[in-house]
């Protein structure tokens, strides 16, 4: 198959550091590119890929929150894809809500993985009524959970996110006694939850996290008063060696998030190398953890601090073989060249 994939031009392909779609769309990338599909990334132009390079900007635009707000840049990318539409069979849009502007356009196939919730409470209602508009349009969802959002969208599939294995070393025991907490610091991803939690436990707590300029005003008045330096350490944005030790030395990756998050890469990354999980029963939570087996999906912060009491019972070998099981970039891989497949061979 010719296939196009159509990343956001924000980041570049892998990403450097945080960044869970690109990370996502790079091992998508590789994995076709293996299986013998012509493949072009388009992204920006300091990505590094296996796949022909299709690129507007010679470096990535920048993640924060102030870039998205101007969607000029953005949508000289997309049009550089759409452009190209009939040099390929399908294109498979992780651009989000632009790119579905172009795609009824165009004859070559498209299909759309969004990696944000739909919920309402949760989604601008811009973009709700964006996907209402094209609800005809074939979407793949990342989590059972997300579909809830938004049921009425045209699904074609699941596809649940996966890892590189040999980028996550299993840790049978954490060398440190310490509780982890990674992600984007804003409200909704529950690091200040974490805090009290690591507070109430007397348990250490180390905080990786990107800072978005937005979202600096959070963290300058509300979490970074929390951290001493000692008990509550932040370290700052990880890339994917530190995090890998991070993870591993863990005694358990807190997941305290407020909001339907429709898959959470941090915790098969958390699981990739032994070590447990605990996070809110919301979102694909429910979906990722395996309850009292791989870590303890809980309803709120009392719940949490019971659960972590008893973190030990869990057996950091059975958290590996969860995600080798089920969320590896191959099984991802497979799942998405089905979907492709089917959507060329019928329309639907």
């Amino acid at each position: 198959m010719k296939i196009a994939l159509l990343a956001p031009p924000y980041l570049s392909i892998p990403p450097k550091k945080y960044g869970g779609t690109e990370r996502i769309v790079s091992l998508l990338a590789e994995g076709l590119v293996k299986k013998g599909h012509e493949v072009t990334l388009f992204a920006s132009g300091d990505s590094q890929t296996s796949a022909k390079l299709e690129s507007v900007f010679p470096q990535a635009i920048g993640n924060s929150g102030i870039s998205k707000a101007d969607p000029l840049m953005a949508l000289l990318h997309y049009n550089h894809c759409f452009e190209k539409a009939q040099e390929y069979d399908i294109i498979h849009n992780h651009g989000q809500y632009l790119a579905m502007f172009m795609a009824d356009l165009v004859n070559s196939k498209v299909v759309h993985t969004i990696h944000g919730s739909y919920y309402q409470e949760e989604t601008p209602e811009s973009k709700r009524l964006v996907l209402n508009k094209f609800r005809h349009h074939k979407f793949v969802s990342i989590s059972n959970n997300q579909r809830q959002g938004m049921p009425e969208l045209n699904y074609v599939g699941t596809v649940y996110n996966g890892l590189n294995l040999n980028d996550f070393t299993f840790n049978p025991e954490p060398k440190a006694d310490y509780l982890f907490w990674t992600g984007r610091i804003v409200e909704k991803k529950g690091p200040l939850e974490a805090i009290k939690v690591a507070k109430k436990l007397e348990i250490p707590l180390k905080m990786a996290a990107a800072i978005d300029p937005v979202d600096k005003p959070y963290f300058e008045e509300v979490i970074k008063p929390e951290v001493d330096g000692k008990f509550i350490n932040f370290v700052g944005e990880a890339n994917k060696e530190e995090l890998n030790i991070l993870y591993g030395n863990a005694l358990c990756t807190l997941f305290p998030i407020t909001w339907h998050e429709p898959f959470g890469l941090v915790m098969i990354e958390s699981m990739a190398t032994g070590t447990p999980v605990v996070g809110y029963n919301i979102g694909a939570v429910a979906e990722i953890i395996k309850n009292g087996e791989t870590g303890f999906v809980v309803n709120n912060l009392e719940e949490m601090i019971t659960h972590l009491k008893e973190i030990d019972k869990i057996d950091r070998k059975k958290c590996r073989k969860h995600v080798e099981q089920n969320f590896t970039s191959g099984k991802m891989v497979d799942g998405y060249e089905a979907i492709y497949k089917q959507i060329l061979e019928r329309d639907f």
